[in-house]
């Protein structure tokens, strides 16, 4: 069976930032990825910050995740090893598919940037009710990386495959 064509319309996402200290006003990685989305000609319906806690990031993933609800959800922040970095535990266990290539391929372009520092990234991609999640380091560098070089070039062909 041939795969469907990508699709050639905005794609309805949501961005989340996943923090105890950041603010609207001091989210630089939030805004960029709603920047890096809008310039893609895609819709951001919806975007908040939300603490570094097991329940907030989950109850945000379900909220967007609803039936008729957006297409793509992708947060920032929580993805380290540090104790209070729980979005790897919160998005992993929610995950009906996941997406290994995607996290292999962030710490493969990671580590060209950064070096071994880039196997404490815990980067996660998959599916949650017909919705695509991505969860990325908080760093703004991380974010134009994974957008620009991985998420972005095939949004349209990712959502198109869980429409058909």
């Amino acid at each position: 069976m041939a795969h469907p064509a990508p699709l050639s319309r905005p794609i309805l996402c949501a961005v989340g930032t996943i923090s105890d200290s950041r603010t609207p006003a001091t989210d630089s990685s939030g805004q960029l990825i709603q920047t890096l989305l809008l310039g893609a000609e895609h819709r951001v319906e919806d975007y908040r910050i939300v603490p570094d806690q097991t329940e907030p990031i989950l109850a945000l993933c379900q909220e967007w995740s609803q039936p008729g609800g957006v297409e793509v959800v992708i947060l920032t922040g929580g993805t380290g090893i540090a104790p209070r970095d729980l979005t790897y535990e919160a998005v992993s266990g929610l995950l009906q598919k996941t997406l290994p290539g995607f996290g292999e391929l962030f710490r493969q372009l990671s580590f060209q940037q950064v070096g071994s520092r880039a196997l404490a990234s815990r980067a996660i991609a998959g599916v949650y009710r017909s919705t695509l999640i991505f969860a990325l380091p908080g760093s703004r560098g991380a974010v134009e990386l994974a957008l620009g070089e991985l998420i972005l070039p095939e949004l349209p062909h990712l959502v198109a495959l869980l429409r058909s």
